[in-house]
Parts: structure tokens; sequence; C-alpha cells
């Protein structure tokens, strides 16, 4: 794997989180609408990310593939926060179309 030279984008972490699945439900983090929000200072990655819910059985798995992802994204010296955030509380509206028409909701 190449080594990569500058800090990524937010679309770019977005898109690599596209690959953290929640495997209780076998749909990505971002699709979910888990990913609260992205920053980029410097050498500075971090990321706001939240569960379904605080009892999560899973939270812990997805926070470590969060961080692998973006380990792999990020140039080697640069410092990656994962912050588990609870505030809003997610709900379903947060969800995207494709995570929505997964489910089969409208």
């Amino acid at each position: 794997m190449p080594v990569q030279s500058e800090m990524p984008s937010e679309r770019d972490v977005l898109n690599i989180l596209h690959n953290v699945i929640d495997p209780e439900v076998g749909v990505n983090i971002v699709d979910l609408g888990l990913v609260y929000g992205v920053e980029i200072t410097g050498n500075k990655l971090r990321v706001d990310l939240t569960m379904t819910t605080p009892a999560c059985p899973m939270g812990d798995m997805i926070l470590d593939d969060a961080r692998r992802v973006l380990k792999g994204l990020a140039p080697a010296d640069a410092e990656i926060e994962i912050n588990l955030v609870w505030e809003p509380p997610w709900s379903p509206d947060k969800m995207s179309e494709n995570a929505r028409d997964h489910f089969g909701w409208e």
C-alpha cells in the first residue's frame, strides 16, 4: 500500500468510512448516519461518531474498524482521533436513502 504524504480531504474520509459496516445490520456507518463530523486541522484528523444506542454491542468493533481504515488513509505521522458522541441522539432520520431502502423503509 502506498504511503500517504498529504492529509485526506473530508470527502476521502467519508468515502473510506463507507467500508466500516455495522455487523448487526449490514450497512456502513456513513449511510446509517453514525458519522456526525469530520475535522481536519494540520496533522490531526478527528471524526465524531455515534452509535444507534449507548448499549450497542458492536461499538468497540465499529470504532476499531474505523480507526483501522483511517490509519490506512492518513499519513503515518497523522494524529487520528475518534470521538464517540451521544448528542444529538441518533435516530433513523439520520440514515441515507440507501440505508432506508436496505430496511425497506420509505
